[in-house]
Order: C-alpha cells, then structure tokens, then sequence
C-alpha cells in the first residue's frame, strides 16, 4: 500500500511509521524535514501536497494543534487555533484527500482521550477531539468509492508520559504497541466511521 503519514516525525507518527513501512510505500508529511511538505491549517497546502504524491491507498493524520491554557486566559484566537488546525485540518484532509485515494481506501484521523475524560488547562483541546469524533461517525455515511473513515484516540502515551504526566495524574501511559495496532486496525480493517479508543 502507498500510504502519506501527516505528523510522520511526531512520537506517535514516528513510531506508527517504524511499523508500517516494513510493508508498505511510505511518505512522511510535515511542515519541514520530510518527503513532502505541509501545513494542514492552510488546506491550498494540503492540495499541493495531494497533488505532488498523486494516488494513494491511505491517509493517515498524526498531526494538529489545540491551545493548552486556563480557561479563563483562552481567548476567542486561541480556539481558532485548534478550529484551523485540528478540525478544519483533518476535516480538509478528508474533503480533499478522498479524491486522491484508490478504490476502497482509508483515512485515519487522530484525536485523544481528553475528548472523554478532559482534565484542566484542556477546555479547547477536549472540544476540537471531540468535535472530530463527531465528523468521523457523520462523513463515514456519505463518503463514497468504498473509502472508509476513522479515527485513532489514544490516552497518554508511554513515550510522552515524563513531559505529560503532571498534566494527567493517575492516568496510566499507554504502551506504543496498541496504539501502533489502533492505527494498523483503521489501515488494514474493514471499520467505517470508527472511534478507536485506546484509553488502558
């Protein structure tokens, strides 16, 4: 399979890369230092970047940003930032992305747990995951050509769990494995307009 990995050098994405590409053509996307370029807040980007890789088997998204702070400091451009990015991002990379997949393809978006058990500081992050879970289960009734949409919701990861932990006390750091295989199982699955939560 000839599959784009947006976020491909992230903690995530370059772990789910390491797995993916024993078997498959992979090109890695990001805003720099990657085979193709590209900023998912700006979707003439995510056209450009379409068109230079050309067709594909899969998209898969590990990218996107949401502003962290107390809610009584998040001001009206501070959501924008998590509504340009991490929705409108993955929203565009689907509307314009499923014109470049093959028959039967799939596009694999990625949020987190903080859309079902937020903690503070997380007001705009929770909203924009949970604004994508919400966009996943409704576009997986009307996408056509077989192509099927999910997306991948993963706790705290055991990579990140010494920058995070403070941010998430008592929530256990999930191992790379599973959600390597929560990444594998929207690829290679036959799921459609799936949540795949790995929260333990």
């Amino acid at each position: 399979m000839k599959i784009v990995i947006i976020g491909g050098h992230g903690t995530i994405g370059k772990t789910v890369v390491s797995h993916l590409k024993k078997d498959n053509e992979i090109v890695i996307a990001s805003r720099s230092n990657a085979d193709v370029t590209v900023d998912i807040a700006n979707s003439k980007s995510i056209k450009s970047m379409f068109d230079k890789i050309g067709k594909l088997d899969a998209i898969i998204c590990i990218a996107g940003e949401a502003k962290w702070d107390d809610f009584n400091n998040l001001t009206e451009e501070d959501y924008y930032i998590g509504l340009k990015s991490k929705i409108m991002g993955q929203v565009n990379l689907v509307r314009i992305g499923k014109d470049y997949l093959n028959q039967n393809g799939s596009i694999t978006l990625s949020t987190g747990i903080l859309a079902d058990d937020p903690v503070v500081q997380t007001t705009s992050a929770a909203m924009v995951n949970g604004a994508i879970h919400s966009f996943v289960k409704a576009v997986a009734l009307e996408i056509e050509n077989g192509i099927r949409v999910n997306v991948v919701s993963s706790g705290m990861v055991e990579d990140a769990y010494e920058k995070y932990k403070d941010a998430f006390p008592g929530h256990n750091p999930i191992p790379m494995n599973k959600v390597i295989n929560g990444y594998v199982r929207s690829v290679k699955g036959k799921g459609n307009g799936e949540i795949i939560r790995i929260y333990d």
